[in-house]
């Protein structure tokens, strides 16, 4: 698979999505969907839901191959942890 090239830099990916999670996704999936991961297209507003990353970026992106994608996990400030947590 081509590596696709953004056309946000990160900081605008991760203000754009965070904004839309905010805005309109978080009270469709808190507190049903507690510690799964959102993959928002931050385009079009369109998210998907699933157990992790990669599951719902594929999901997204079968519906929308150009989708920008920016990832939450609902319940949680953090995508990923490293390492060991009590």
């Amino acid at each position: 698979m081509p590596t696709r090239l953004s056309r946000y830099s990160a900081e605008e990916t991760a203000q754009r999505g965070d904004a839309l999670y905010e805005r309109e996704i978080r009270q469709q999936v808190e507190p049903a969907y507690r510690g799964k991961v959102v993959a928002i297209d931050i385009d079009s507003g369109t998210y998907v839901v699933a157990d992790n990353a990669l599951t719902a970026s594929e999901r997204l992106l079968a519906q929308n191959p150009d989708a920008e994608i920016w990832c939450v996990r609902v319940g949680s400030r953090v995508l990923h942890r490293i390492g060991r947590h009590a």
